[in-house]
């Protein structure tokens, strides 16, 4: 362990945050893969993958937490969508991680590689929503979201991963709530459905230490200074990069199915 490692850690989770802040799908999809390969590519110790979805969940709870503040405070944060879509996917997460136990391990690879590509292509279709960013005047399908929420726990539970990237897109397209509405709301859901995956895998016995004080203190920093720079960009590119990055994920998890 060297002044080196725990930059590359802090440069890794400081990316993560950073995009967790600005457009709310969770800091995992880019600290997952980089916290995997970069390390050893370095001529470091690898981490094994319960280790890096150990600190991966650390790392999104805290940098779900501050950008969900940081929206909070620009009064962006729905906070009846957040109580409806929150409880049904905490309920929707237990439920598939019960189901998950009669599963093959194919099935359940092949359950969320659908599911994200549903996401990425909803991220292309167009957007009939308003863009409005006052909060009061944004309605939506009571049941349709807490239908949709529980889908989206329940095979989050199923596969032990985040569903951010999925709920933004379902959000946008098919409830209409305007993008940075849906951002912050979306970091408020990832924030609550955190609380119990960290839990899980404190007492999991995969934690560590060291790597998780390096990624919460990039946190610190990199979230909020991604959600205040969200609240800047033009809503069309925020689509856009969040197009991109949902893509691309959707890409990993086909190719580690095909091949």
């Amino acid at each position: 362990m060297d002044i080196t490692w725990i930059l590359t850690i802090f440069v890794i989770g400081f990316l993560g945050s950073f995009i967790s802040g600005m457009v709310g799908i969770g800091g995992s999809i880019i600290n997952y893969p980089m916290l995997l390969f970069i390390p050893p590519a370095l001529g470091y110790a690898a981490f094994s993958p319960q280790e890096v979805s150990a600190i991966s969940a650390v790392q999104v709870f805290f940098a779900s937490f501050l950008g969900m503040l940081v929206f909070r405070k620009g009064g962006l944060l729905h906070k009846q969508l957040v109580a409806y879509m929150g409880i049904s996917i905490i309920i929707g997460s237990f439920l598939g991680s019960f189901v998950s136990n009669s599963l093959s391990s194919a099935v359940i690879n092949m359950v969320y590689a659908v599911l994200a590509l549903i996401a990425a292509i909803m991220m292309f279709l167009p957007k009939e929503g308003s863009d409005s960013q006052d909060v009061s005047k944004v309605t939506f399908n009571k049941p349709l979201a807490v239908s949709l929420a529980l889908i989206i726990g329940t095979v989050s539970g199923i596969v032990g991963a985040a569903g951010a990237f999925i709920t933004v897109p379902v959000m946008l397209v098919v409830l209409k709530i305007p993008t940075r509405i849906a951002i912050a709301s979306s970091l408020a859901i990832t924030f609550i459905s955190s609380i119990g995956s960290t839990t899980g895998k404190l007492m999991g016995g995969h934690m560590l230490l060291i790597p998780s004080i390096v990624l919460v203190s990039a946190s610190l920093i990199a979230s909020p200074i991604g959600a205040k720079l969200s609240k800047k960009i033009n809503t069309k590119m925020l689509q856009w990069i969040l197009a991109l990055l949902i893509t691309a994920t959707v890409v990993k998890i086909w190719i580690s199915i095909l091949f």
